[in-house]
Formats: structure tokens, sequence, C-alpha cells
């Protein structure tokens, strides 16, 4: 049963206002959920994906998913660059000479010069080699790129990675498709403490408590894909994770009241009946 319109118009009012955006690189996003473009069964679902996610961001990548030869099924073919900001990745790249090849790649092709860096350092935990992320950020900053890196949950590499010049950071909250949730948010509100910059969470998210919960620590958005696309609905948890991350936001906004280690009574203890 739907509630009354006049419920619905006090619920609305205390929402979170329109104004409430994050801005990347010189421009400003109302969602803070980003997706992935990977893994689904086709190009329809993964257009329909994105759809129900209400994000307007989306990663692709490069050396994966075919954006840049016009005469074979394309990708944005399903996905208007004119709606969405395409995020081209690195993902696949083992060396910081293949990641910085394949963000100019990106480019030649004309996506543009934003570009989530990937290298991995280990085929089988896929987790990111900190040296090599670090020398392809500091080249592709110099070459003109708006780099988004992929990085451990490490405090200190967060801020080298900024104070290079990367115009985000993007720890890990798991490993990659690993669907296990924030395993450290300690370390997050550290970064999150000493950033000068947009903090995102990418990887290892699994459910939509997880994405509220990144964003109730405060941090500025989501990145997913495999908890969308690896679901049993994908269409249906595209939409529950856009209810989380919508869910975090407005707790963070409200300010949630502090953990105590003995109960507080929840109605006043003065002028009881006697």
């Amino acid at each position: 049963m739907s509630a009354p319109s006049g419920h619905r118009d006090q619920l609305s009012a205390h929402a979170p206002p329109r104004d409430d955006t994050w801005t990347l690189a010189g421009r400003a996003f109302r969602s803070r959920l980003i997706v992935g473009t990977g893994k689904y069964a086709d190009f329809a679902q993964t257009r329909a994906a994105v759809e129900a996610s209400g994000a307007e961001m989306v990663t692709v990548a490069v050396r994966r998913v075919n954006i840049t030869d016009a005469s074979q099924e394309n990708l944005l073919d399903y996905l208007d660059p004119g709606r969405y900001t395409i995020l081209p990745n690195t993902a696949g790249c083992y060396t910081a000479d293949d990641a910085v090849r394949t963000a100019r790649l990106a480019r030649e092709a004309g996506i543009g010069k934003l570009v989530k860096l990937e290298v991995i350092g280990d085929t089988r935990t896929l987790m990111p080699d900190v040296a090599a992320t670090l020398e392809a950020a500091r080249i592709l900053v110099d070459d003109g790129f708006d780099v988004l890196p992929y990085v451990t949950d490490d405090p200190v590499t967060c801020k080298r990675l900024e104070e290079i010049g990367c115009r985000a950071v993007m720890p890990l909250a798991a490993p990659i498709g690993s669907g296990l949730g924030i395993r450290n948010p300690f370390n997050l509100r550290i970064i999150l403490e000493q950033a000068g910059v947009p903090v995102i969470v990418d990887a290892g998210v699994g459910t939509a408590s997880d994405a509220a919960a990144a964003m109730e620590l405060g941090c500025t958005a989501v990145l997913m894909n495999t908890a969308i696309a690896g679901a049993k609905d994908p269409l249906l948890m595209a939409h529950a994770m856009r209810m989380g991350v919508e869910a975090g936001r407005a707790a963070y906004l409200a300010g949630r009241i502090p953990k105590r280690l003995y109960a507080t009574a929840s109605s006043p203890l003065g002028d009881l009946i006697e």
C-alpha cells in the first residue's frame, strides 16, 4: 500500500537537498553510485542495469569491452556518452607500461582523459601493485590525464597518490569480486580524514548494506560491478544498490547517535506516573 500523498511530500521535504552533489575533475554528479559494465549476459542487460542503478558514470575495461572499433558491436551503442560519463579503466594490466598504453588508447579513441587506473600485482587475489600504480599515476598525470587510481586501503599510499595529482583515490573495501564488504572501516576513516579529493570505495561490495555502510562512513561514492552483474537478478540488485547508496548518504548527513556500552532510556524518566 502506498503512502498518502501528504506523507510522501513530508518525506521528500526531509530528503537530502538537490544540491547535494559531488565534483570530479570539474564535473558535478548527483548519483554517488558508479557501476561497471562487465560480466552481464549482453549489452542490452548492461544498459538495463545501468538505468536501474541511477548511475551517471560507468566504467569500461578498455582491454575487455569494445569501445574503440565502430565496425563491431560497441558498448557505446547501448550507453549514450551524452547521458553517461564513460570512465575507461585499465583492468587486466599488470605493469605500469601496459596501464599507461591502455589509457592512451582510450584517449585516442575519443573517450577522454578521465581514467580509472588499475595495475594488478597478483593474479590470484587481484590486489593492486602499489609501486606500479604510483609509477603509472605519475606518468598519466604528467600526460594530462585525470587519474582515479584503484589501490589498497592504505592511508599513506592514498595520500601519496593525491600528492601526485590524482583527482580521487579509490581504496578497495575487499578483494575484487569477493563480496566480503568493508573489511577495514578504520583505515577508510583515516583516509577520509586526510583526503582533499573524493574517496570512492572500489571493489568488495556484496550487497546494498555494504554500499550503505561505505556511505555512512562519509565516502564520496561507491563503485561496483560484480555485486550487481553477478546477482541472481541484476536489475533488482542495481535498484537495491541505488537505494543503499542513497540511504547511507542520508544517514551520514543526518548524523548517527553515538555508540554506548549501556542502555539509554527512549523516554524521559522524569514526571513518571506514580
